[in-house]
């Protein structure tokens, strides 16, 4: 069993020194810097690179840079994203977010986990698990998406929030760690 397929598994996987997964890290870093680099200016540029990078999104799609990903092809996002600057999307494994989702600077949406045995952790194992964001979801300024986590539709999480565990849909989550505030009514 190849690394890539442990790490689709959720299984315990070695990312450091797999010859195709850093092939494919260092193909989405070059696309990247190119992309960290666009001015303001180059708005198609922009998402000529994303397109081609994601393996799905779609043509009303905004990304501030800087923007950092590990290999692109895993991340999933719907119709009319926004994503202020400093976005990092660690995307070992595959981040689906829903149609209509805001996110604020300075959020990052980590897939990527690695053993509490020091033995694993010393031989660059590390394991991944998906992240799922509905539609109509606001990420607050500041916010940690955990490993295997899903954020339900039409979800608010405040700023500075550690979602370590699943968050249902219509509600208001905040803090260290996540936790639901109030339901969020449909006016």
């Amino acid at each position: 069993m190849t690394e890539k397929e442990k790490c689709t598994l959720g299984i315990l996987y070695d990312a450091n020194s797999d010859p195709e997964l850093l092939r494919e890290r260092k193909q989405a870093a070059m696309e990247l810097y190119r992309y960290n680099r666009t001015s303001p200016e180059e708005e198609s540029e922009r998402l000529t690179i994303l397109k081609s990078l994601f393996g799905k999104s779609d043509e009303n799609m905004i990304i501030l840079p800087p923007f950092h990903c590990d290999y692109g092809y895993n991340i999933e996002v719907g119709i009319n994203f926004f994503a202020n600057v400093n976005l990092v999307i660690l995307d070992e494994a595959k981040v689906k977010i829903g149609n209509h989702v805001f996110i604020a600077p300075n959020v990052g949406i980590y897939t990527a986990g690695h053993p509490m045995d020091t033995v694993d952790r010393r031989n660059g194992l590390e394991y991944a698990y998906p992240v799922t964001i509905g539609n109509d979801v606001w990420i607050g300024a500041g916010v940690s998406i955990l490993p295997g986590v899903t954020i339900g539709n039409n979800c608010v999480i405040g700023a500075g929030s550690v979602v370590t565990k699943d968050i249902p849909d219509n509600v208001l989550a905040v803090g260290n760690p996540c936790r639901i505030v109030r339901s969020i009514e449909k006016k």
